[in-house]
């Protein structure tokens, strides 16, 4: 009778142990949900992950706050999230530059995180094509034409901005100046918005950045843009050359902004997640927004943000690696 009583109670307890944990599962979220983007509000990335945070806010009964932490290239808001606890309450809005600067910073031996370990992708947000820009009044037209420019007049002292060590446009300035055999200088900002301020001041001559930050002044003539990175041109940039149209093809990469929750969160959140995104950018009106900030919605699976993030990382590391950035 002992042992029949202790298997009673055994099997009990596991029934209210299961019962319990499919209860806390159902109850996500029952707080407010933090994204977080790595750099100053203004950028592609910023706006990209507001427009998900509203629509998420009205569907998943919670608030859904984006909180700017800018600094190291994005690294400082992506160490906060790989610190979070992995409950799903703490996310990571972030784009191309997570495996550049990653991977800079771990060949330079100074990593705040292992971005091969310590994150789980939710869902790519969007596609954003990514571009090179210029200031209009220097005399170049295209990203070949800097080139011969440069080439020309070794007195030229050009310098291009960057989001941060190992950012997007630090990898392609850097690419750009080992392939056409130049020296620009780099100037590193801590975000998009600073980085396009100080383009269209004229006190950088070359920056980049996805296109959703720069469209409107490549129109209205305020910047020029010399190439896009793309595999092909780009419907919102038709008459604007790829970079390897122009020669050079160790520049052409994809742009996109995605969504990541530290390593070891439970998969039922994840996938939670992954659902709001997508009908998030999906949503008429969002996709609406989006498309006005040149963005394609994809809403993808957590395996293929995993992939991209894998991809790039492995296609840049070695030629990071080359180019010993600091």
């Amino acid at each position: 009778m002992r042992e029949r009583r202790l298997l009673l109670k055994s099997a009990l307890c596991a029934a209210l142990a299961l019962a319990a944990s499919g209860a806390l599962a159902q109850a996500f979220p029952s707080k407010p949900i933090r994204i977080i983007v790595p750099f100053p509000a203004g950028g592609t990335t910023d706006i990209v992950a507001r427009l998900v945070a509203q629509r998420m806010s009205e569907t998943i009964g919670q608030p859904v706050l984006v909180e700017n932490r800018g600094g190291a290239g994005g690294q400082l808001g992506a160490e906060a999230v790989a610190k979070a606890p992995p409950d799903g309450y703490t996310l990571l809005m972030h784009n191309i530059t997570f495996p550049l600067a990653s991977a800079a910073a771990q060949i330079a031996g100074r990593p705040l995180y292992n971005v091969d370990t310590d994150f789980a992708g939710v869902s790519i947000a969007v596609y954003v094509p990514l571009v090179i820009t210029a200031n209009p009044t220097i005399p170049a037209k295209d990203l070949r034409e800097l080139a011969k420019l440069l080439q020309s007049d070794r007195n030229l002292h050009y310098t291009y901005g960057s989001t941060g060590p190992g950012s997007f446009m630090n990898v392609m300035g850097e690419a750009f100046n080992r392939e056409a055999k130049v020296q620009m200088t780099h100037v590193p900002l801590k975000g998009a918005a600073p980085l396009k301020q100080e383009l269209l001041a004229g006190r950088l001559q070359v920056g980049g950045d996805q296109l959703s930050s720069s469209l409107g002044d490549i129109r209205s003539g305020k910047l020029r843009a010399l190439a896009t990175n793309a595999s092909k041109r780009i419907p919102e940039l038709p008459d604007v050359p790829t970079v390897r149209e122009q020669g050079f093809p160790g520049l052409e990469a994809d742009g996109w902004n995605g969504l990541f929750a530290p390593a070891k969160t439970p998969r039922d959140v994840i996938d939670r997640l992954q659902r709001e995104v997508a009908a998030a950018v999906k949503h008429p009106e969002t996709a609406k927004r989006l498309a006005e900030n040149a963005a394609e919605p994809v809403g993808s699976t957590p395996a293929e943000q995993d992939a991209i993030l894998r991809r790039q990382l492995e296609q840049f590391r070695p030629v990071i690696k080359e180019m010993k950035l600091e």
